[in-house]
């Protein structure tokens, strides 16, 4: 009986050590861990998360605190945030805010608004440090209405703790892996995307080289089906100029049997209204997983109860080896 234990003993552990680098992320990918995440961030005690506010900056320094317990470094190697400021004309004129400094400049001459915001990023350094990809979501939403008859708090669970919650699943699988990527991964949580994409506009202000970012992937609304006869939809955007993205998608969903129908969309730029147009345009290589629309968008009642957990856990997955692949394949 003693040589038997010791045999399935081995065998054990040489199953567990056959297991790849990469699946061993993958493995820790999960619902529970979603439904944590975007339970936390969509209730009623966050606020709606609106950029600028208090419910904003506890959003923030959840992201952080997340992000510091996996053992990530600060983005910059210095802190884990990118303090910045928004500007607007006062508000009876109704403005938009801007993070252009030429804009700025002009609008203090005058009443304005001053609003402070922070992105949170941590990263993991490449073999390559000079070559980085991004993958990114935002974290802000559209606060509380207290003229509201009823409910009041626009708590964002699809717009976009989905999103938040995708990265962070995301981030944690990359370290559980154990291996150090070709190409730096930064993972980025923008400030400001319900204002006019504020905080990925300001990071592609200051970065200093759009062309060492090798890939940038977007998630802006991924918990909720479009229509209900096809749970499984999903609309993924890709540079045009990329065709290898869509391969990818396509045999990993065969491969790994995710239960995903996507929308193939190949855009020359995919700019859209997310924050992958601040990178789109600056011609970086995007892609984007997007749900679609639902009547439950910019209300109220975009509540955590509502998400398709099965859909937004299978998609966090496909997003993991993509970003694998944007860090690690030679070309594409």
């Amino acid at each position: 009986m003693n040589r038997i234990i010791a045999s399935l003993a081995v065998i054990t552990a040489l199953t567990a050590s056959a297991i790849s680098p990469k699946d061993k992320g993958y493995a820790t990918i999960n619902r529970p861990t979603a439904e944590a995440h975007i339970g936390f961030l969509a209730s009623d005690e966050l606020q709606g998360r609106e950029a600028g506010y208090p419910s904003g900056q506890i959003a923030a320094a959840y992201i952080e605190a997340y992000l510091r317990t996996l053992g990530l470094q600060p983005w910059d190697g210095v802190s884990y945030r990118q303090p910045f400021e928004a500007y607007r004309i006062e508000r009876q004129k109704r403005g938009r805010y801007t993070v252009h400094p030429d804009s700025i400049a002009k609008l203090k001459e005058g009443v304005h608004q001053r609003l402070p915001l922070t992105n949170v990023m941590a990263k993991i350094e490449g073999k390559n440090p000079e070559e980085v990809v991004i993958i990114g979501a935002h974290f802000d939403h559209l606060g509380v209405d207290p003229l509201l008859d009823g409910d009041k708090i626009y708590n964002g669970a699809d717009d976009n703790a989905s999103g938040v919650a995708a990265v962070l699943q995301i981030a944690r699988a990359f370290v559980e892996s154990g291996v150090q990527p070709e190409r730096t991964v930064i993972f980025a949580l923008w400030d400001g995307e319900e204002k006019g994409l504020l905080g990925s506009e300001h990071f592609m202000l200051v970065w200093p080289d759009p062309y060492t970012i090798k890939g940038y992937l977007n998630f802006d609304m991924i918990g909720r089906n479009n229509d209900e006869s096809n749970p499984e939809h999903v609309v993924y955007f890709y540079t045009e100029a990329h065709p290898m993205f869509e391969k990818w998608l396509r045999d990993d969903i065969a491969e790994r049997g995710l239960k995903l129908r996507p929308y193939y969309r190949a855009w020359d730029r995919p700019i859209g209204g997310g924050d992958n147009g601040s990178f789109a345009q600056r011609d970086v290589p995007v892609i984007w997983y997007h749900t679609d629309g639902h009547p439950d968008y910019h209300m109220p009642s975009d509540h955590a109860d509502r998400i398709n957990y099965d859909k937004t856990v299978d998609i966090t997955r496909a997003a993991y080896l993509n970003l694998w692949n944007l860090a690690n394949e030679p070309e594409y």
